[in-house]
């Protein structure tokens, strides 16, 4: 009975994830009878409120999410990598029952309260600090992307760390080597596709995040200039705009065609992952 009850679980979310794709694609797709796919894809201006002339590009709505997905990884990965070598190799075990909780508590915090964080505190912070007329832009919202995927990070990391062999860290000591050697030259190469996987999927969850990057990069639907410039990106859009836009509007279907794009980008890096995770086991 378990077994036809695990079964039907599996089935069950492969047909919801395609519900989902075949929903956004017979919907997206209405969109392009009056928007040109390359305009869609390639233009820089999204103004789909304009009266007469209309325009749905979302190149720079695309590149606002990238450049706050990058720097946010530029952020975490030293950090998350950082603190997962430490708890896997270095830390006391009274250290360890302290930061291990308070890291899975950090994931259980809401997407709305750190965007208020970033509104209330971050955002003041970096205006002062830059001399800024305000704070909301790509790098507060890359900050915010980054503590959110902290969690996944440090935690695949910590265990792709601790799958590494102690017959691995027996032969580096035997030979000589520090605790620091073992950790660079031994545990991070035989751990490094389970450290990478996690890196991805951190970026899966920081590119698909909505609430933190709509409450604290400034909403700015132009071409970024920079790490301070005001930013929308993709999630944000669609989360602004879709409460209001009417109906069976072109407008309305261009914002699933938003929804393709991000889905595959998710798809995409998520493959990515699995792939790499494949590798996982030390063989």
């Amino acid at each position: 009975m378990f077994k036809h009850l695990f079964y039907l679980s599996g089935i069950l979310a492969v047909m919801i994830l395609f519900g989902i794709f075949t929903m956004l694609m017979v919907n997206g797709i209405k969109a392009f009878s009056d928007i040109d796919v390359s305009d869609f894809l390639f233009g820089t201006i999204w103004s789909p409120s304009a009266f007469e002339t209309p325009k749905y590009g979302i190149l720079s709505l695309l590149i606002s999410s990238l450049l706050a997905t990058l720097l946010a990884m530029i952020i975490a990965v030293p950090i998350g990598v950082g603190a997962a070598a430490y708890l896997a190799e270095f830390a006391p075990k009274k250290i360890e029952q302290v930061v291990k909780p308070a890291i899975e508590m950090l994931a259980a915090i809401p997407s709305v309260t750190i965007g208020f964080i970033g509104i209330v505190l971050l955002g003041p912070w970096i205006a002062q600090i830059f001399q800024l007329s305000n704070g909301l832009n790509a790098l507060n919202g890359a900050i915010l992307l980054a503590i959110m995927s902290l969690p996944t990070i440090i935690s695949i990391s910590e265990d792709a760390m601790l799958a590494v062999p102690h017959t691995y860290k027996e032969a580096g000591m035997a030979v000589g080597a520090n605790k620091w050697e073992i950790l660079i030259k031994i545990i991070l190469p035989a751990a490094g596709s389970g450290v990478v996987a996690s890196i991805m999927l951190g970026m899966g969850r920081a590119i698909g995040e909505t609430m933190a990057v709509l409450m604290a990069t400034g909403n700015a639907p132009a071409m970024p200039k920079g790490i301070f410039s005001s930013v929308q990106p993709l999630t944000a859009t669609i989360a602004i705009e879709m409460g209001e836009v009417p109906y069976d509007t072109t407008h309305y279907y261009s914002l699933f065609s938003l929804g393709i794009i991000l889905f595959l980008i998710t798809l995409v890096i998520n493959l990515i992952a699995e792939r790499i995770g494949q590798q996982y086991a030390i063989k």
